[in-house]
């Protein structure tokens, strides 16, 4: 039946397009050459009736299936997602308390190598240096020394010719702090004093200070000392 009903379309196409083949040529019969019209108008109908076969026949049988509408999906019917649960971190390894003793048990030895090391010096003020006297050379007898000055005030070992502010700071040191302790001196504390001034070895005996001290230990003035106490020297 589809068959006939194509042929029928085309012959009705063709019919169409005959009757407008011939109505083309006759009017153009009147103003071109009648064999010039038939040709245009045939070619013209041929035209036509290809495209009114192809539109009209065939068109139907060609033309896209209508769009059925899919069914969407039952919200019901789906097979729920298992939710996805983020992996458990591992558990932190735990401290190893044996090795926080060990290395507690290497710092007290360290510790205790260090102190050991540093022995048992302690900060002691000046008066109590001279405790750290330079060591006996043999020459002679040592002198009588004090720990402090006697009431906590040394003499002016300046006012002495031959002792400036680096020897009196020595002679501090060595447990010198009055003027009597030296005026006292004999001969062989002089040497001895005299080979263990480091930096200042036979200043005593060569400038005199035994008798200088000695005036200076009875009020008495030099006048050297004089100078030192109007400012003329420091």
């Amino acid at each position: 039946m589809a068959a006939d009903m194509d042929k029928t379309c085309a012959a009705l196409c063709w019919g169409m397009a005959g009757l407008l083949a011939l109505l083309l040529a006759i009017a153009l019969g009147n103003a071109v050459p009648l064999i010039l019209a038939l040709l245009v108008a045939a070619l013209i109908g041929l035209g036509a009736a290809l495209l009114l076969q192809r539109l009209v026949c065939s068109g139907g049988r060609n033309a896209p299936a209508p769009f059925e509408e899919t069914k969407a999906a039952d919200p019901d019917t789906v097979a729920p997602t298992a939710p996805q649960t983020a992996a458990d971190p591992a558990p932190a390894a735990a401290p190893d308390p044996g090795g926080d003793i060990e290395i507690g048990s290497t710092l007290l030895a360290q510790e205790q190598e260090l102190a050991a090391r540093k022995g048992t010096w302690r900060y002691e003020p000046e008066g109590k240096q001279a405790v750290n006297a330079p060591a006996d050379t043999g020459d002679g007898d040592r002198p009588a020394i004090l720990d402090r000055p006697r009431g906590g005030k040394a003499d002016d070992l300046k006012r002495i010719k031959g002792i400036g502010p680096k020897l009196e700071r020595l002679c501090n040191e060595m447990g010198f702090y009055h003027f009597d302790q030296i005026a006292g001196w004999t001969d062989r504390e002089i040497a001895w004093v005299d080979a263990n001034l480091v930096g200042f070895r036979g200043r005593v005996s060569r400038d005199g200070w035994v008798a200088q001290a000695r005036t200076l230990a009875a009020g008495g003035e030099t006048e050297f000392s004089s100078r030192v106490d109007k400012g003329d020297v420091y």
